[in-house]
């Protein structure tokens, strides 16, 4: 043969007694080309042979055992010169990355930018736009999972300080309750009823005024 055969695994063998076909598959996304079929004329000798066995009988008794023989002897150095042809077709749609050796396909899995394959070398647009849409599915599922409470929290209120327990009676609190469930006091800050301030929890002044807001 006169070239090396380059595609070693990843294509199929289509080929039939008419004639040689093979399909070659990328090896990141699973898709891939299909030579153009080229007719055999082992095939039709073959199949005449074998034909004259089968009706003749014993005059030409040994004429399938001669097809069997032809294609044995000439069958395989025709389906390499047919695959030798099929890659050089096929070779300008594929291309071997330099670091994990796999055959892919120029049009959707090679970064040419990188000189990678796409799995080697993914596109950062592609992969940062992924990302955000794993981010907002996980937000989605927290969201979820959170209590009614809970979600009606804005960033003001994280920020401030959510108490595990009431002030007053010291029952422990399921959620970022307004009112304690047990005793009904009142949780949370409050607004200075002078300047409108926000209040910390349990401040005696406002810390924006200085009017003092609870028992002293």
């Amino acid at each position: 043969m006169s070239e090396r055969i380059l595609f070693t695994s990843n294509y199929s063998d289509l080929s039939t007694n008419r004639g040689f076909q093979f399909e070659f598959n990328c090896e990141r996304c699973g898709n891939g080309y299909r030579s153009r079929f080229k007719a055999s004329t082992l095939g039709g000798v073959s199949e005449a042979l074998g034909a004259a066995g089968s009706l003749l009988g014993g005059i030409f008794g040994n004429a399938a055992d001669l097809s069997e023989r032809v294609r044995s002897a000439n069958w395989q150095k025709a389906r390499d010169a047919a695959l030798e042809e099929a890659i050089r077709e096929i070779t300008p749609e594929f291309i071997q990355c330099p670091r994990c050796s796999n055959w892919v396909c120029r049009k959707a899995c090679w970064n040419q930018q990188r000189g990678l394959c796409k799995h080697c070398a993914p596109d950062l647009g592609v992969e940062m736009s992924a990302a955000q849409a794993s981010h907002s599915v996980e937000e989605i599922w927290a969201h979820a999972r959170m209590a009614d409470d809970d979600k009606h929290l804005t960033a003001d209120d994280w920020r401030g300080t959510i108490r595990a327990s009431c002030p007053h009676c010291e029952a422990p609190l399921g959620s970022n309750a307004k009112f304690c469930p047990e005793c009904g006091a009142k949780l949370g800050a409050e607004h200075c009823p002078g300047c409108g301030g926000k209040l910390a929890p349990n401040a005696k002044f406002c810390a924006e005024c200085g009017q003092q807001v609870g028992g002293g």
